[in-house]
């Protein structure tokens, strides 16, 4: 908790503060990578910083965190720090690295908000960063923990065993460990997988895990549209080209907080495009378990042509007992199902998708009367839904 005259400092600086975070933001990741290019180069994704949604995101991350500390009543920041976490230690982020940030951050702050930057209003925003960054720094020891790994040291070589097409922009990869089995991993979780593009930069991207034991993984990898001169698309691309069976990949251990229930609760599944690998993952956990729990799956996509993973599944909703699906086809807003579908008291809901596309269905769910603390969701990239979590 921060203390009451730094709460108070914070909460009468938080509307100028908040107003300037992304000028804060984007100024702190451009002195940061001139002074060491070697992170931009090796561990941010470089697409995301071309397109703003990296500042964005450390942005709504500081002001939501913020806001939360000082909002009367508000709940915790649990769900904003674990899903933050998770994404840290699968890019093997080490707690030396939050000093580097810090100081790059308020020597920002100050440049931008000059004589604002009173020493009581730079010691009470200091106070929000470090506890933000004490608490992220407990989350991800307790995950390398989890993994049995010391921190920062997530990554294991694997090797491609098969390459298969599942939609005209998605390709799937059957993985196994280069050095024996890899680790087990709960349904919806997300591996990284490491490249070495040519201009010898090493970029990370997350991908769902599919598969159902350590014996083989599975990730499927949508090819994003590149720009010429622009970042965006270099890793998905290069992977497309490039990747085939018999190739060696730099995997992280299994990392994310989108995971299903253990406990017998009704479940909704919610995906659009891609978005419908984690609950591929999710499904075939149930099938292989003989879970008899209701399910209900819904899942909106350009075109039945453009649905990766389109028959399997159907497969997987097949061999369950108690579960159903709907597939909505054309403009992704939300898929008309859900207006007239019933929701059983306790379901567990689960989304993967576009942000606007998980925005909509989340804001008609908790019309509908669905608790918010029951939606639950995986975002493959900056976190910008941070204020409405």
């Amino acid at each position: 908790m921060l203390s009451p005259k730094s709460a108070a400092i914070v909460k009468e600086t938080l509307p100028v503060v908040g107003a300037a975070i992304e000028d804060i933001t984007t100024r702190f990741y451009a002195t940061l990578f001139v002074d060491h290019p070697e992170l931009e180069r090796d561990l941010f994704n470089r697409g995301n910083q071309a397109q703003g949604d990296q500042q964005r995101a450390l942005a709504g991350a500081i002001a939501s965190f913020a806001t939360l500390l000082v909002a009367d009543d508000a709940p915790p920041p649990d769900k904003v720090l674990s899903r933050i976490a998770n994404k840290h230690a699968s890019l093997g982020v080490t707690s030396d690295q939050y000093q580097l940030v810090h100081d790059y951050l308020f020597a920002a702050i100050v440049a931008v908000l000059g004589d604002a930057v009173t020493d009581d209003v730079a010691a009470a925003w200091d106070e929000v960063y470090w506890l933000m960054a004490n608490a992220l720094m407990g989350r991800e020891a307790d995950l390398y923990a989890q993994a049995g790994v010391a921190p920062g040291q997530v990554w294991l070589p694997a090797r491609v065993v098969a390459r298969t097409q599942e939609s005209p922009d998605c390709i799937a990869l059957t993985l196994t460990g280069a050095d024996g089995a890899l680790p087990a991993f709960r349904p919806g979780q997300y591996t990284s997988v490491a490249v070495r593009l040519p201009d010898g930069a090493r970029q990370i991207r997350q991908y769902s895990i599919t598969g159902s034991d350590t014996a083989t993984w599975r990730i499927t990898v949508k090819r994003v549209a590149s720009v010429a001169g622009s970042p965006v698309g270099q890793v998905s691309n290069f992977i497309h080209d490039n990747v085939f069976e018999g190739d060696a990949l730099m995997l992280s251990r299994p990392f994310g907080d989108l995971t299903l229930a253990p406990e017998q609760v009704p479940v909704l599944l919610v995906s659009a495009g891609i978005g419908c690998t984690p609950m591929i993952g999710m499904l075939r956990h149930l099938v292989d378990t003989g879970d008899h729990r209701s399910v209900c799956v819904v899942h909106a996509d350009r075109s039945r042509a453009a649905h990766p993973h389109r028959s399997e599944l159907a497969d997987l909703v097949a061999q369950l007992p108690a579960a159903i699906m709907r597939t909505w086809y054309g403009e992704i807003g939300v898929p008309v199902d859900l207006a007239e579908m019933p929701l059983p008291d306790g379901v567990q809901v689960y989304l993967c998708g576009p942000l606007e596309f998980m925005r909509s269905v989340r804001e008609h769910l908790v019309d509908r009367g669905i608790p918010a603390g029951d939606i639950h969701y995986e975002v493959f990239g900056p976190d910008l839904w941070l204020q409405v979590a």
